[in-house]
């Protein structure tokens, strides 16, 4: 059963930066098939697909991400990474990492991490 464990996350002031880090384990074949995505759930919203890296590296990132974050993979490791620079406020939310859903189906989520943008 392929699990997903999610960190890096906790409290930061705005204007500040958090590396989110989520590693894949259960999986034959490892991450390197797979797009990957980083998503984002405020409670009483839907999840959001925030950014998406292809099996070949190639990015993509949602209007909320655009200019402040980054996805990143090593394959060699299983994990992705989230590097957000320029947090504000509204980027509170519990961040989740997970195949990418518009190519993929989704594994089952894991326990995400919360990031509290706050002064």
């Amino acid at each position: 059963q392929v699990q997903l464990v999610e960190s890096g996350g906790g409290l930061v002031q705005p204007g500040g930066s958090l590396r989110l880090s989520c590693v894949v384990s259960g999986t034959s074949a490892g991450i390197a098939p797979m797009s990957m995505g980083w998503y984002r759930q405020v409670p009483g919203k839907q999840r959001e697909l925030l950014a998406a890296i292809t099996s070949g590296g190639n990015t993509n990132n949602g209007e909320s991400a655009k200019g402040r974050f980054t996805i990143s993979r090593d394959n060699a490791k299983n994990t992705v990474y989230l590097q957000m620079n320029s947090l504000r406020p509204e980027d509170t939310a519990v961040y989740y990492c997970n195949a990418d859903l518009f190519r993929h189906d989704p594994w089952d989520w894991g326990q995400g991490t919360l990031v509290t943008v706050s002064s």
